[in-house]
């Protein structure tokens, strides 16, 4: 294995509330580590311009991802207008094929927003596509299909607010100070999720969906993630077999798993 992550989401600051910790330790692992996302956060403002608070957030997640040692890509679709179609699938599958990752972090398929999972749906097809010769795509295929991670939805739930059980679990108390310092890297989002969502507390708001899935394994801080299992995708958890003890499996998702261990 090449030890390449993309981590690749629908906005800016996606990946540091989800899977930062964990991108981390994956680092420290010796892991080259990229973060994507399909739009540069253009609708996150009430006071910049589309240009203007584009070119603010890109700056930011690069920040962020420079803190990792690592790159940061934006495929520069629009917000809210994210859509499974030919040119946003084949834009994908050209990044993946470009960084050709051994492993993928993505949105959860159920989630608050409509991006999100359009996201999750594309990046799956993506991944898929790395191999297939005969798409409208200039980057050369390559195999295998990566390792496929859905990460937590916000707050833990879809958006019937029904709770979302992972199936994996990665210990991140170590990282939080990086997972913290990732997230601060986007200033411009504090003011806009004070004005939109009413969360004055950017940080705490990532902390404690943190903390409920670390309060679920016995531990401080985790990050919580379901495999993609389907035919022609590894099924082997390649995390668990990086990570080690830092990662516990649920094997019955529906129930906390600090009641199974």
């Amino acid at each position: 294995m090449k030890k390449v992550v993309l981590a690749i989401f629908a906005h800016p600051d996606d990946a540091e509330f989800m899977c930062s910790g964990t991108l981390s330790l994956l680092r420290k692992a010796g892991w080259t580590i990229y973060i994507a996302s399909m739009a540069p956060g253009d609708k996150g403002t009430n006071a910049l311009s589309r240009e203007e608070v584009s070119l603010i957030r890109k700056e930011e997640a690069s920040k962020s991802a420079g803190i990792l040692g690592g790159s940061y890509h934006c495929l520069d679709f629009e917000d809210v207008y994210i859509l499974y179609d030919r040119d946003t699938i084949n834009k994908t599958t050209g990044l993946i094929r470009q960084v050709r990752p051994d492993i993928v972090f993505t949105a959860s398929p159920n989630d608050y927003m409509i991006d999100h999972e359009t996201t999750s749906l594309i990046v799956q097809t993506a991944c898929f596509s790395c191999g297939i010769k005969n798409m409208e795509v200039s980057e050369g295929p390559f195999e295998p299909v990566p390792y496929l991670y859905y990460c937590d939805p916000m707050e833990g739930k879809d958006k019937l607010g029904n709770v979302i059980r992972p199936s994996i679990y990665v210990d991140v108390t170590s990282e939080m100070p990086i997972k913290e310092e990732m997230l601060g890297s986007h200033e411009s989002q504090r003011n806009w999720l004070l004005e939109h969502h009413n969360v004055d507390e950017y940080i705490l708001l990532m902390k404690n969906l943190a903390r409920k899935r670390g309060n679920e394994i016995n531990s401080s801080f985790a990050e919580g993630f379901r495999q993609h299992l389907g035919h022609g995708y590894p099924n082997d958890n390649k995390l668990k077999e990086i990570l080690g003890d830092l990662v516990l499996v649920n094997i019955n998702h529906s129930i906390p798993v600090n009641t199974i261990l």
